[in-house]
């Protein structure tokens, strides 16, 4: 069986009074987890041990009980009764960022060593402990009752006393099939949000190698761009015939968005000069570029998952890409690219876990020449751009060309064929069909004749002799959303691996 792991943001509304109680609540749980880090640093053997057997270990120093009325270091210096749940929730907070900082304390001594023994100096700098703390309180059952869709009972530290707080809740309902788990406050700029993660199990998928081994396996396999088309995605059977193409667009939109908040950016610190340190500057500026280009890579993530499974398709394949470099040129120009490359991680990272939710699982490729060959012959092709030469090759551009066997159509689905056949050669598969074969699985299947790209907007019809050397079932979307909400393939925030 294998598990599912999404949340349930709800904010919360009504009752002022609330702000200052679960800012009291907040601070006095940040104290805790100060207090035991504290602990947990004093006595770093706990780290060995799992986190129930440190969870012990840590109360015993701390906590007084009627078998240990004196420990070590009391908890009750802190000048507050702590309850039992409110404490285990800080010991655990506390054990995250202790785990945390000691291995990279121990990575960095294992640096410096090497260094040293080279006779060269680390120029690395070592870690250091948190200097303030900003965790969110997290509730655990027996904390909160009564919750329904609209409203919870916390249990709260409200400054001077522990007391039950109704509060009401505004956002969507728990999806069907998830069970609750434990809640937590998290505060947003001036409003405090209920995050609860949910869980769901379910019967796996198997992997791509067993299911390969079926012919009538389908794989979706994803081409991600930084031009219009952000993702092309092309449905392919485990023999090799290409049976549909969608082009997932919005990349021009959100480039053009992006490039004038840079360039705003600029021209407001070239006016201010001097940058106040430690403060961020244009803060609602580089707040905007990040919700836009979040919220465009979750579209584009929930759109590939619909088409796959729309389609029938159990496997996304995609690009293993590594650290790109952002283009040479002005600061906007820089950044620009800078966060287009990060939004394409993003949208394989998002793809991944809805993905996995949707019971599809996800496989990487190299990368290497997919949009240098040819998807019929796998011969070296020429890109070029409308009214240029049909030779060369031109970064970027939105046609491609082979000599060899005449194809001629869109890049990006070429590209995005070729990257699902580098997943069937890896396990061992015939990638490619004849053109005839090719021919007679399409008709067999009834599905109509592609269209080429005339283009870099959209997918035009082919000048006439030019319909036989293309592939076949291209679906066009001119449109950019979606027929169904995305909202309706939950959200996991687990990532699961290959």
């Amino acid at each position: 069986m294998a598990t599912a792991t999404t949340a349930l943001k709800q904010v919360i509304s009504g009752r002022a009074d609330c702000t200052a109680w679960f800012t009291a609540n907040q601070a006095l749980f940040n104290r805790v987890v100060a207090f035991y880090f504290g602990v947990i640093n004093a006595h770093e053997g706990v780290l060995n041990l799992s986190n129930q057997e440190a969870l012990t270990a840590l109360e015993k120093l701390t906590h007084a009980t009627t078998a240990n009325p004196d420990p070590i270091m009391p908890l009750h210096e802190i000048g507050h009764t702590i309850p039992a749940l409110f404490r285990r929730a800080a010991i655990n907070a506390a054990l995250g960022s202790a785990r945390s900082f000691f291995t990279h304390l121990s990575k960095w001594k294992a640096r410096k060593a090497k260094a040293e023994a080279k006779g060269k100096k680390c120029g690395d700098r070592p870690p250091v402990p948190p200097r303030t703390w900003n965790k969110s309180v997290l509730f655990y059952t027996g904390q909160w009752k009564e919750r329904t869709n609209t409203c919870i009972v916390l249990k709260v530290w409200t400054g001077s006393c522990w007391s039950w707080v109704k509060i009401r809740t505004l956002g969507r309902e728990v999806p069907e099939g998830y069970t609750l788990g434990s809640p937590s406050l998290i505060r947003k700029g001036d409003r405090w949000w209920l995050h609860t993660p949910l869980e769901k199990t379910f019967k796996g998928p198997v992997n791509v190698a067993h299911q390969l081994s079926e012919p009538s396996t389908k794989l979706c396999s994803i081409d991600l761009n930084l031009g219009e088309n952000l993702a092309v995605c092309t449905i392919q059977t485990a023999e090799g015939t290409v049976l549909s193409t969608k082009f997932l667009k919005g990349g021009k939109e959100v480039h053009d968005f992006r490039k004038r908040q840079l360039g705003t950016i600029a021209r407001n610190r070239n006016m201010t000069g001097l940058i106040a340190q430690g403060e961020q500057d244009n803060a609602a500026r580089w707040q905007k570029i990040s919700h836009r280009d979040d919220d465009l890579a979750h579209q584009i993530s929930a759109r590939i998952v619909q088409f796959a499974r729309e389609q029938g398709a159990s496997i996304l394949v995609f690009e293993h890409l590594g650290h790109l470099k952002p283009q040479q040129g002005k600061y906007s120009r820089r950044g620009n690219s800078k966060r287009a490359f990060w939004m394409k991680g993003r949208m394989f990272r998002y793809s991944k876990y809805k993905a996995w939710n949707a019971g599809i699982v996800t496989s990487r490729v190299n990368p290497r020449h997919t949009s240098r060959e040819c998807a019929r012959c796998h011969e070296p092709v020429a890109r070029y751009s409308q009214g240029q030469a049909e030779e060369g090759y031109t970064m970027g551009a939105p046609l491609v060309f082979c000599a060899k066997c005449g194809m001629r159509g869109n890049a990006d689905r070429n590209a995005a064929i070729v990257i699902g056949q580098r997943l069937l050669q890896r396990q061992g598969k015939k990638p490619s069909l004849s053109h005839d074969a090719h021919e007679e699985a399409a008709q067999a299947a009834g599905v109509g004749i592609c269209q080429e790209a005339g283009g870099d907007e959209e997918p035009s019809i082919p000048p006439p002799g030019h319909a036989g050397l293309q592939w076949h079932g291209t679906a066009k979307e001119e449109g950019r959303w979606m027929e169904v909400p995305s909202s309706s393939i939950p959200v996991q925030l687990r990532l699961f691996s290959e």
